[in-house]
């Protein structure tokens, strides 16, 4: 009869289910037999579990930090930084380069750029959309690197572009990704100090593109006034400022109006004249007499220097540095190359550098990390300390973590990613799947120590042979949800990578290790309990027999 019922199983089963269970069967053997070996050598499999955890330290301290991943959004955006003393006419005509070199380009689909308005008069936008990433070979930063070289041709002018990026922490606009800031009581201390700062940035290896929003080389023409030889020729102050104003101020005069529009007057000198600081031989101021003098008759011309623009932070005069990273280097390492130029400088005390941005978000989140991640350890243990109304059998369980992290952190290292906040998101995670194949083990375990009266070997060792399918399969259903995020491609996948790749590597580790690490840990957790409770029962002192019992 027992026979006529295993055939009409396999009957009832296809060939794959067949196939498949006797592969499981050769597991679950070579489980059961490796299983008695880590039960005869304890002590061993104690050292790896704690060496591992070591490791973890080691890998989570020495992994590359960053903030978000660099994604390839297929939208580039530029900022043109030209001469302080360049004219309108001039900056427009470095743009049409850059837009027909960069419309050469086989990597391009658009390239659109404008100049004046609301930026300074040496300063353009650019906004780039390459083509699709199956219509080009290289990424979004690989074409920038590219583009930098073929638009370095353009004299007189630089074109910084950044990769836009779906998320931008830090909401600071600058002409690169990250910025350092100097801030300062005295605008002639920043001046001195910051191009120190600047130069010594632009040799750092770690970083590309570094340049800054100082404008303090702008050209300016002086009229310095003879007040005694205006005042003898009868020509007032308001008349020199208003002659001034007129020609070179744009004055708004007067509106023409016509059935469906109306026309702005704006009063000024002819363009060409515009351009060459002689127009000022030209001038005439009209006497209190009512006669024309020539401006140059009491007053003198010469060329200065002047800022083009102050910019503040908050209340201080503040100059920011902008910078992008190098091919392969992490914010972190670059933040610390940063800080150890600034140390090298010995900046007044009145001098105050700090990183701002998107640099300084990832600095604030750089510093909570390990508060992060132990805050969720002691809310676990608490959770299951209070299920399990032990302070010890937690600790089995969060055992199972230190190898999960070591599986994330070294998928992360393999694949030349860095350690940012989608990869801790998924470290977090992994807190979450990873314990329950010790709870599995555990639940089943006590339940044969308290219901059948085995003993602690005995138990762990049948929870670990009974619960290897359930195990497996939590697994397996897992990993296989986290292989498409680690396996993304396509526009943007770079934010969703690390997060499958932590999830995949911490749980293949995990997986391996926990199968034999978690019933040793739980028999020396239960050793050390059953220590605890015979000293706690040595320390209470018998009661004294009551007068009643005494007589």
């Amino acid at each position: 009869m027992r026979a006529d019922a295993a055939a009409a199983a396999r009957r009832k089963h296809g060939r794959a289910y067949r196939i498949s269970q006797k592969f499981f069967d050769g597991i679950q053997e070579f489980y059961r037999v490796a299983l008695g070996w880590v039960l005869r050598h304890q002590f061993t499999v104690l050292l790896i579990t704690v060496g591992t955890a070591c490791l973890s330290v080691y890998l989570f301290k020495e992994a590359p930090k960053g903030f978000f991943p660099q994604q390839d959004t297929g939208r580039v955006f530029g900022t043109v930084q030209a001469a302080q003393d360049i004219s309108f006419d001039a900056m427009s005509q470095k743009m049409r380069q850059y837009v027909e070199i960069g419309m050469a380009d086989p990597n391009i689909a658009t390239m659109i750029g404008f100049c004046g308005g609301t930026t300074s008069m040496n300063q353009g936008r650019m906004y780039i959309t390459l083509k699709p990433l199956g219509e080009r070979k290289l990424n979004a930063d690989q074409v920038i690197a590219e583009l930098f070289r073929k638009f370095s041709v353009v004299p007189g002018a630089t074109l910084y572009m950044q990769s836009q990026q779906d998320l931008s922490i830090g909401g600071r606009v600058s002409q690169a990704q990250y910025q350092y800031t100097l801030q300062g009581e005295s605008l002639e201390q920043l001046n001195e100090w910051a191009p120190k700062l600047l130069e010594k940035m632009r040799a750092l290896p770690q970083l590309r593109q570094v340049n800054t929003d100082q404008q303090d080389k702008g050209l300016e023409q002086r009229v310095t006034i003879d007040r005694d030889t205006a005042s003898r020729l009868g020509v007032s102050a308001q008349a020199i400022d208003q002659v001034l104003y007129d020609a070179f101020g744009q004055r708004f005069v007067s509106t023409i109006y016509e059935s469906l529009n109306q026309y702005h007057v704006v009063m000024e000198v002819a363009p060409q004249y515009q351009q060459d600081p002689e127009t000022l031989n030209q001038v005439y101021v009209r006497s209190n007499t009512g006669a024309m003098v020539p401006l140059s008759a009491f007053a003198h011309f010469g060329p200065g220097n002047t800022a083009l623009a102050v910019n503040h932070q908050g209340q201080w005069p503040a100059v920011t540095i902008s910078f992008n990273l190098a091919p392969g280097v992490s914010l972190g390492d670059a933040t610390q190359a940063i800080e150890g130029v600034e140390r090298t400088i010995r900046f007044p005390e009145t001098i105050h550098p700090s990183f701002q941005g998107t640099a300084a978000a990832f600095q604030d989140s750089l510093a909570n990390e390990p508060v992060l991640i132990v805050t969720a350890l002691l809310a676990v243990y608490i959770v299951l300390g209070m299920l399990y109304e032990s302070f010890i059998h937690p600790i089995t369980i969060l055992s199972t973590i230190p190898s999960a992290g070591v599986g994330a952190l070294l998928a992360l290292k393999i694949t030349h990613n860095e350690l940012n906040v989608i990869g801790l998101i998924g470290i977090i995670l992994l807190i979450g799947l990873v314990k329950k194949n010790a709870i599995m083990m555990i639940d089943f375990a006590l339940d044969a120590e308290r219901k059948e009266g085995k003993s602690p070997v005995d138990a762990i060792h049948e929870a670990c042979i009974l619960r290897f399918r359930p195990i497996m399969m939590t697994t397996m259903a897992a990993l296989l949800g986290g292989l498409p995020l680690a396996l993304a491609a396509g526009t943007g996948a770079e934010l969703r990578r690390p997060l499958g790749l932590t999830i995949v590597g911490g749980l293949i580790v995990s997986q391996a290790l926990t199968l034999f690490t978690t019933p040793v840990v739980y028999l020396y957790m239960d050793r050390l309990r059953f220590l605890v409770s015979r000293k706690r029962r040595h320390a209470i002192p018998p009661a004294s027999p009551s007068p009643s019992s005494a007589d």
